[in-house]
């Protein structure tokens, strides 16, 4: 059924930055019969993706105006106004800008439709990584104000949110652009002290070579920051690494796990893999798998390399794209297993589950992600449970997630 015509909608692919910055457009919106697509570029299928869901906009809002911003329009902004279902293209630089909205001012985003808030405190990137094409389409690194998101998470949690996502692109280059020259770890700290109510705060993907001592700190001392890392390793492979011009090695990798893990044993590591990149070996791609047993990664995010124009990765020699789509195979194979095997181990725990819509799921401290019931069989679809944190009992596990029941 088509959706009502007068009725605003926001289609997000990507990342959770892109989540933060959809919300943000939403509240500019009010009602504005407009279909906004907020794109992703990091690898060729996320563009496929965006394109197609922009055909499926089209053909359920015809009368709609359907814009498109975000990095695969900011990347190629002609190939996505020639789309005869683009009404017109909002550049990143512009993408919060209210009157490219119709809007005068830009109103707070509240997440209605998320139990968790994602608030943005840095964009773009100064690295030069082989293989991304996102500095192209969100530019050079550049901070949030610690005032202004302390103001913004405070309202959240006024608004009554219990958990935070910190989120950017390049999360742990915070600061370097603001006087003094702050960090991410100043920024938590200044968080934590200034919004005492805040339950829970969750950061997006960090650079394992920026973890500081000050941040290492945070992440396995305070309570109120979730038991659970994210890391952008990409690679196992020393070689592999330096061709990709990533600043860490594999065995940092390995240490600063080793450490976060030393300090605060149930904390769960997340990580981004590439399969198949340029020049790839059988040997160099072993060590990429064995980084999924070394580092202890629960939460793999495994991507068949997928180069892009423009990359110097794409002018690489390449694997063949078969290999490619066989060697991720394995790769998400093993992240599976693990992460069934993790699974496993918390039943019997408690865990306090920030329940999401419609009330039958949601997710534990260390993201564990956690279907509810009301005993060994019964599903609890409460909506009344949404947004809140619920003490839940682990009592089974499956491939994916795991059953608990609310106390």
């Amino acid at each position: 059924m088509p959706v009502p015509s007068a009725a605003p909608e926001v289609v997000t692919l990507g990342c959770r930055l892109n989540i933060a910055e959809s919300e943000q457009i939403r509240a500019m919106l009010g009602s504005r019969d407009m279909v906004v697509v907020n794109s992703c570029a990091v690898t060729n299928d996320a563009v496929a993706a965006t394109r197609a869901a922009i055909r499926r906009a089209r053909r359920a809002r015809p009368a709609s105006e359907l814009v498109v911003t975000g990095c695969a329009a900011e990347i190629d902004p002609e190939g996505f106004a020639a789309m005869p279902e683009v009404s017109r293209i909002v550049r990143n630089p512009a993408k919060l800008a209210p009157a490219h909205w119709g809007a005068d001012h830009a109103p707070a985003p509240l997440f209605t439709h998320y139990a968790r808030a994602f608030v943005e405190v840095q964009n773009g990137c100064d690295h030069s990584c082989t293989f991304c094409a996102i500095p192209a389409g969100r530019g050079p690194a550049r901070s949030v104000g610690a005032g202004a998101v302390i103001e913004r998470i405070a309202a959240l949690v006024d608004a009554g949110h219990r958990e935070v996502v910190l989120t950017g692109v390049d999360l742990t280059s915070y600061g370097g652009d603001l006087p003094g020259a702050p960090t991410l770890g100043s920024l938590v700290e200044r968080i934590l002290r200034f919004v005492p109510t805040l339950e829970r705060l969750r950061l997006s993907s960090l650079d394992s070579i920026e973890i500081d001592d000050r941040l290492f700190a945070l992440l396995v001392g305070e309570p109120r920051v979730m038991p659970h890392v994210h890391l952008s390793l990409q690679a196992g492979d020393d070689m592999i690494l330096k061709r990709m011009k990533r600043r860490h090695t594999r065995i940092q990798s390995v240490r600063i796990v080793e450490r976060l893990k030393a300090a605060r044993p149930g904390i769960a590591i997340g990580a981004d893999l590439i399969a198949g990149f340029p020049t790839e070996s059988e040997a160099m791609f072993a060590n990429t798998l064995a980084l999924l047993d070394d580092c202890d990664v629960v939460h793999g995010h495994i991507f068949p390399f997928s180069p892009r124009a423009g990359t110097p990765a794409a002018r690489m020699p390449d694997v063949a794209p078969p290999e490619v789509r066989s060697r991720a195979a394995v790769l998400r194979a093993r992240a599976t297993e693990r992460r069934a095997a993790w699974l496993a181990s918390l039943v019997g725990t408690e865990q306090g589950v920030l329940v999401e819509r419609p009330g039958d799921r949601g997710h534990a401290p260390n993201f564990a992600e956690v279907r509810l019931v009301t005993d060994a069989a019964a599903p609890t679809p409460s909506i009344q449970m949404a947004g809140r944190v619920v003490p839940t009992r682990i009592v089974a596990a499956e491939q994916q997630h795991v059953i608990g029941i609310p106390r």
